[in-house]
């Protein structure tokens, strides 16, 4: 499978320290199947930190991956699992989130959706109402590498 990644730089060798915290599915490498999503991610990047877009491209053997024994996390769509395992590695108060998984893949929640994720903090909605009010959201595709062991199924094409 092939998989982007947007930037403002080419990536030649992918550090996992370089990855922010508190995003969707933790700090780690972030890939989509969407191109165009890359190249939107690429213009966002080189306009807030300057350099030029640029979307690298990599090949991806989820088989393989699997077939070694990787943690791997798939949410097929934004339920309630999906919704409290994105509020959890977002979340900036407290003692920061760690999961186990290898490689997670599923929708992004973009900063749009910051917004539903407050009022449940705040227990203003429960989280049925925070499902429901992703089903209005246009969601993208992410495929998030955690760990290094993670790294040797995906190369750079």
């Amino acid at each position: 499978m092939i998989l982007y990644h947007g930037s403002n730089q080419t990536i030649n060798n992918i550090d996992l320290s370089h990855g922010k915290k508190f995003k969707d599915f933790g700090q780690g490498f972030y890939t989509t199947h969407i191109k165009n999503q890359a190249f939107y991610w690429s213009r966002r990047i080189a306009d807030r930190f300057d350099g030029v877009p640029t979307v690298t491209e990599f090949e991806f053997d989820l088989d393989a991956a699997t077939a070694a024994g990787l943690n791997v996390k798939v949410f097929d769509k934004p339920d309630k699992e999906w919704a409290l395992f994105v509020m959890a590695n977002r979340r900036q108060d407290g003692e920061e989130f760690h999961h186990d998984y290898d490689i997670v893949i599923g929708p992004v929640a973009n900063d749009n959706m910051a917004r539903l994720f407050g009022l449940y903090d705040m227990e203003i909605i429960d989280l049925d109402a925070v499902v429901t009010g992703l089903i209005y959201k246009d969601l993208n595709s992410q495929y998030f590498f955690a760990t290094e062991e993670s790294l040797k199924y995906i190369r750079r094409i």
